[in-house]
């Protein structure tokens, strides 16, 4: 038997309440705060990635879907939204709008790691970007609306975590001070610690292990080193924060796993968060697009994973509205029954009105069941004396009720029932 493969998911119908639901409060927050949709390829060039993400990011070396096309040319499965975004704003010449840009996704994403809860190999992002700004209050902005979007799920306890990683003016001051930290700690660092230490040491600080943890507790702190630029910067968030009454916690070891991240970082984490806690997180980048071929434009975005997001409702009990489903259930015995029935429900959805219809010819019994199975509100019910009479029996499945009424004039009958309701 064939099976999904590993770290993925089938979403069936059951699940389909759950993503409708963040999707569309995605949608509304977006619309609050003036983001329009894109959808971007769900592949690129690998140098895309490897070029913004970073070449010693766990991400590049170890977590793509990278494959060679027919035509040699290497390309790579989406395994973040922003880099695409970015391209896409290069591409189409969105430099030239009013400035800042404000897009939204909402896309699957491809990484090759373990499965774990809330976190698959196809999972899904909810994920904004806002290009060509600097001023920090578009990053309390872009805060803000993460923050009111998962309020708006009904999600509560949530927390924010903040930091400043700084800029190419005080980062390399930085790195050099964490180095000079870390060298002589070497040999305690965990194998892939001892890579970082060479390659990339400001993911020194985002080690899950236990004993890294330790020795990035007493690290030098980011804020600690901040150019006057990137300080004031920080400041002035902070304060806009304050001024939005949205509580933060400032944490020094906070640096997120991509290397195109500049000054502000955040994450949001929900009630009892755990080491696969963050609801969502996300940054300035005002490299990437001058990284990227453009010229220097500054950036912040955000961008939350919806199963996580998903399992958090369900862990907190957040009640989910159902979908719309058909109101109307046509049950029939006899062949020109059926073909009455057949006509009478494509009559009714071309009027807006939900129809399932019975088929196979079961007993009325069976098909009564079935359409209580469906939960419709009304039932049509169509034998030999209802053909002949241009009439079907109405039905009511909450009160038993039932009357007779003309098949002309049935579709404003059930409208006007339906809109009572």
């Amino acid at each position: 038997m064939y099976r999904a493969p590993r770290g993925t998911n089938d979403i069936l119908p059951q699940e389909q309440p759950h993503w409708r639901y963040v999707e569309a409060r995605a949608d509304d927050i977006c619309q609050l705060y003036g983001y329009e949709r894109i959808d971007s390829p769900a592949f690129e060039e690998t140098a895309l990635f490897t070029r913004s993400v970073g070449a010693g990011t766990d991400i590049v070396e170890k977590e793509m879907y990278t494959f060679a096309d027919k035509g040699g040319k290497m390309m790579t499965l989406r395994p973040e939204g922003t880099a695409p975004v970015c391209r896409a704003y290069l591409e189409h010449g969105m430099h030239n709008l009013n400035q800042p840009v404000k897009l939204y996704y909402i896309a699957p994403i491809f990484r090759y790691e373990r499965p774990q809860a809330g976190r698959l190999r196809q999972h899904h992002q909810f994920g904004c970007e806002a290009i060509g700004d600097n001023d920090p209050a578009l990053d309390a902005e872009v805060i803000d609306m993460a923050w009111r979007f998962f309020l708006s799920l009904g999600l509560r306890g949530q927390s924010l975590l903040l930091n400043s990683i700084g800029c190419r003016k005080c980062r390399p001051d930085y790195l050099a001070a964490l180095k000079e930290y870390y060298d002589p700690l070497a040999a305690k660092l965990c194998p892939d610690c001892r890579v970082r230490l060479e390659r990339n040491p400001l993911r020194l600080l985002d080690c899950k292990t236990p004993s890294c943890q330790e020795m990035a507790d007493a690290a030098p702190r980011t804020v600690d080193r901040l150019c006057p630029e990137c300080n004031g910067h920080f400041e002035r968030l902070k304060k806009y924060l304050q001024l939005l009454d949205i509580p933060f916690q400032v944490n020094n070891r906070l640096v997120r796993g991509l290397d195109y991240y500049t000054r502000t970082v955040f994450e949001i984490q929900p009630e009892d968060a755990g080491a696969q806690g963050t609801l969502g997180g996300g940054g300035r980048y005002d490299d990437l697009i001058e990284e990227l071929g453009g010229r220097p434009t500054p950036a912040i975005g955000f961008g939350s994973g919806i199963e996580r997001a998903i399992l958090n409702l369900k862990k907190q009990s957040v009640p989910v509205p159902p979908l719309p489903r058909p109101q109307v259930f046509i049950a029939h015995m006899g062949e020109e029954a059926e073909e009455t029935a057949i006509r009478l429900a494509s009559g009714l959805r071309r009027e807006g009105i939900g129809v399932v219809m019975a088929t196979d010819q079961r007993s009325l019994k069976s098909q009564m069941r079935q359409a209580n199975a469906f939960s419709a509100r009304y039932c049509l019910v169509l034998g030999k004396d209802e053909v002949a009479a241009a009439a079907a029996v109405l039905k009511d499945m909450q009160t038993a009720e039932q009357r007779t009424a003309p098949l002309a004039g049935l579709a404003s009958l059930l409208k006007q029932a339906l809109a009572g309701e």
